[in-house]
């Protein structure tokens, strides 16, 4: 598959801006299975700076600066992306039993382990605890290979948890989310990274786009697509997985991967700083995620 993806962020400010600042992470990144064929920038004021760079994480991290007075911001990213094969997946069958893979992360010293260990620790919204343990661990009898365990803790979510927007916003740390068993693709995420990580798994956070269909004999309507986030957990032996409880499915070609970090504080897609005397703005966000031949 190919797609084009459009991203576009505007504020609106009630008095003027004498200048801004931001990062971005929209543009996607390369990765076995995904080849992003072109991507621009466009923001309106046309920025003073903008440069790009790879954040710690490898993710592909834009810097900008406007510098000329202002009451609109408009941060526009088109990529055209080709995606195939993602639906290839660590084989359920012969992983291993997840506390042999538990274990053999905590002692490994392979580069590829000591790279995951990190996604095992806390983070500033995913804190370990006892009752993310207990919610898991039905889904992790002993010996029970890690994909399949993962695979059924994500159903379990997707039942469990409704799907409510507006409940949560982007700073909800897990335990609120937990408490109120709602919340959107983000707290999905996060909840089950934290059952994850409180058994001793490393799972990190990832972000991108999903290609949505309209119904039958209905157009697709600009806009109305979203940025979307879903959970990538790692089999030591094969690699990382990825799962998206939100709609309780392994990660096919119709995802795009921008980024992934320790938790959604890793990987806002624009975050940044105004200089002004006003204290409203308002946001509009839209998204397009539109099937294109391939350039190839």
């Amino acid at each position: 598959m190919a797609y084009q993806v459009t991203h576009r962020t505007e504020y609106s400010y009630p008095s003027t801006v004498s200048s801004s600042f931001g990062e971005i992470i929209m543009l996607p990144r390369e990765l076995p299975g995904q080849h992003c064929v072109h991507s621009t920038l466009i923001i309106d004021p046309e920025p003073h700076d903008l440069r790009e760079r790879l954040d710690f994480f490898g993710n592909r991290a834009a810097y900008f600066a406007v510098l000329a007075p202002h009451t609109r911001l408009s941060v526009t990213a088109v990529s055209l992306v080709r995606v195939h094969d993602r639906q290839v997946q660590p084989s359920l069958e012969s992983s291993a039993g997840w506390e042999q893979a538990r274990d053999r992360l905590r002692a490994g010293t392979e580069d590829d382990l000591l790279d995951a260990r990190q996604f095992v620790l806390d983070s500033p919204l995913v804190t370990i605890s006892e009752q993310l343990a207990e919610y898991a661990a039905p889904s992790f009898p002993s010996g029970r290979s890690v994909l399949d365990a993962v695979t059924d803790l994500s159903a379990r979510i997707y039942l469990d948890f409704k799907f409510l927007p507006g409940v949560t916003e982007v700073k909800t740390t897990i335990e609120e989310v937990f408490a109120r068993r709602a919340g959107v693709c983000q707290d999905f995420a996060h909840v089950a990274i934290g059952c994850l990580r409180s058994l001793g798994l490393a799972a990190r956070y990832v972000s991108g786009y999903l290609e949505t269909r309209p119904p039958p004999g209905r157009p697709r309507l600009a806009g109305a697509d979203v940025s979307h986030a879903w959970v990538s957990v790692f089999v030591p032996g094969s690699g990382w997985a990825d799962i998206d409880p939100t709609n309780d499915q392994l990660v096919n070609d119709r995802y795009v991967t921008t980024a992934w970090g320790r938790d959604y504080t890793d990987v806002p897609p624009l975050k940044g700083v105004i200089f002004t005397q006003g204290d409203v703005q308002d946001l509009k966000v839209s998204v397009d995620v539109i099937p294109v031949p391939d350039p190839d």
